[in-house]
Formats: C-alpha cells, sequence, structure tokens
C-alpha cells in the first residue's frame, strides 16, 4: 500500500498509538506482514549479534569515535550506519571500525532518506540482530540503574520493543566548537519533566516489528512496547511523563551556537531545509541543572 492510502486510512483510528502502529503497517503492507509472520514462525536461527544500532547521518566525522567508543563501552557489539552523502571525514573516520567488522557502513544519498534506512536496516538485520536501535549521532544511550545495555535488555526479552526517554542538553552558553567530545563538554541539561524529554528513541526486536513509524517508534506485529520500567505502553509517549531513573538517552540537541549553525546548514536526513532556525536553539538550549 502506498504512503497516502497508508495516511488515510490510519487516518480513521481514533486512538493515536494504535493509528501509528497500523501507520507502519499499512505502509508495509498486509500480505507483507502475513509473509512475513509465517517465514518467522518456520525460522529456528539464533542472532549472531545481540545489540547493534542503526543511525543515519551527514557530514557527521567529526562525532563518530566518541558515539561509537561509548556505545561499544555500554555494550553495542555493531553499528549499521548509512551515510546520506556526506562530504566531510565520516568515511576516513569510520575506515578503522569498518576493517574491523564493528562497523557495516552503507552509502544512502537522497532526500528525506532517514525511514528508509531505518526500514532497510531492519529488513536486512532481522534474523541476525537480537535488539536494534535507532539513535542518532547527538543521541548517547545512558543505562543509570545497569552496568551495561545489554543487562537492562535482559529484562524486557518478551517485548518487541522498549521506548527510551530524551534527557535533553543545552549549550552551555558556548558559542564556539572547542576541543573535547559532546560528554566532556555538555554538563548542563534540562528539568527531567520538560515536555520535551517526553520524547523517546526505540530498541527494538527486528523479529517482531515490520518497521519504523518515525524516528521515534516502531510498528509492532503483535504485543506492546514497554517503558523503561518494563511496563507495557499504553498512552503515545507525548502523553506520558518522563523516565530516567533506570535508562536514558542524552540528547545534545544544539552543541555549541557555532555547531548549531553548522548541522542546520549541512541539511538532514529527515529532510530539514537549510536554514538557521534560532527558535529551535531557543527551545531546545535548556541549562537548567548541571550533572555532577
Amino acid at each position: 500500500m502506498n504512503k497516502i492510502a497508508a495516511e488515510i486510512i490510519a487516518g480513521l483510528i481514533p486512538f493515536k498509538m494504535e493509528r501509528n502502529r497500523w501507520r507502519g503497517i499499512l505502509r508495509y503492507g498486509i500480505r507483507n506482514v502475513l509473509k512475513l509472520k509465517r517465514q518467522l514462525k518456520n525460522d529456528k536461527s539464533s542472532p549472531s549479534v545481540y545489540l547493534a544500532v542503526c543511525a543515519i547521518a551527514k557530514d557527521e566525522g567529526p562525532y563518530f569515535k566518541e558515539w561509537i567508543e561509548w556505545h561499544k563501552k555500554m555494550g553495542v557489539d555493531k553499528f549499521f550506519i548509512y551515510d546520506n552523502g556526506s562530504s566531510d571525514s565520516t568515511k576516513e573516520t569510520l575506515a578503522p571500525y569498518i576493517r574491523s567488522g564493528v562497523v557495516e557502513y552503507n552509502y544512502f544519498p537522497g532526500y528525506r532518506m532517514q525511514l528508509a534506512a531505518y526500514d532497510d536496516c531492519i529488513n536486512r538485520h532481522r534474523l541476525d540482530v537480537r535488539w536494534l536501535a535507532f539513535i542518532d549521532l547527538d543521541e548517547f544511550i545512558v543505562p543509570v540503574a545497569d552496568k551495561s545495555i545489554p543487562v537492562f535488555l535482559k529484562r524486557f526479552e518478551k517485548y518487541p520493543a522498549i521506548e527510551i526517554n530524551w534527557l535533553v542538553y543545552g549549550s552551555g552558553g558556548a558559542e564556539s566548537k572547542t576541543p573535547g567530545g559532546m560528554m566532556q563538554r555538555f554538563k548542563r541539561h534540562s528539568l527531567p519533566s520538560h515536555i520535551l524529554n517526553r520524547h523517546v528513541k526505540s530498541i527494538v526486536d527486528p523479529r517482531r516489528v515490520c518497521s519504523m513509524t518515525g524516528c521515534h517508534e516502531a510498528a509492532r506485529i503483535s504485543g506492546d512496547a514497554a517503558d523503561s520500567h518494563g511496563q507495557p505502553i499504553t498512552h503515545n509517549f507525548r502523553d506520558r511523563e518522563p523516565q530516567h531513573d533506570i535508562i536514558r538517552i542524552n540528547h545534545y540537541a544544539v552543541r555549541s551556537l557555532e555547531e548549531f549553525k553548522e548541522k542546520c546548514m549541512r541539511g538532514r536526513a529527515s529532510g530539514k531545509k537549510r536554514y538557521i532556525d534560532m527558535d529551535y536553539f531557543k527551545k531546545y538550549d535548556l541549562n537548567d541543572i548541571e550533572e555532577k
């Protein structure tokens, strides 16, 4: 079913969570979902990778090393990187990780390619990855109550997807880029209860989702998604209070003012236009609490 028809039919569903889920199912195709269910019912193979991360990025070369090394330390085994037409140092920075097999690199240019990349990744790695996280280069998964992300995930094996809340970090007043990583340079974040922190990113079981409905949620074939407390989700993330005590995603949405302007002008895989959106900067430049 094409995107327009899926939007029309899904739009008739009043409950937001089910509407989003069916939007993804309809885009994937009912026939394809039934075929996939039959295939998976007969498949007895075991995934070779426990936890992988999928990301699409454009001209984020200087940020890859810190981001990969952090997530490796937190238990990520593999990274599926979709390069949305970078012209910077991305390929050179990733080269040693590609040679070692930690990174699988895909050149993926074009306009509004984020969901296409996510769905391609699910389809390619449906059987060989147990858990697949979808995050950006300015997002870091931080387990709070566990020593690693896999330890956290072991408690969620019965769920098809887990939704983890943002904790938005501001610029800390930095106007220009300085040496060091994001986690070192930016220590001030929003109030945990801030409405922006209701946003989530998902870690999914690719055998039990057919696609991503957007950059936040997955279209589950069956079953409920869980929040970070292990409770089945019954309301859309915009209607839930943020949770940060078990696990969170540090979201360095703006970095310094200089870096924010650079990011605006290089465009994004989600299709954002190239212009400096200072309203966005002011909205996300939240520096209420200094991290100890």
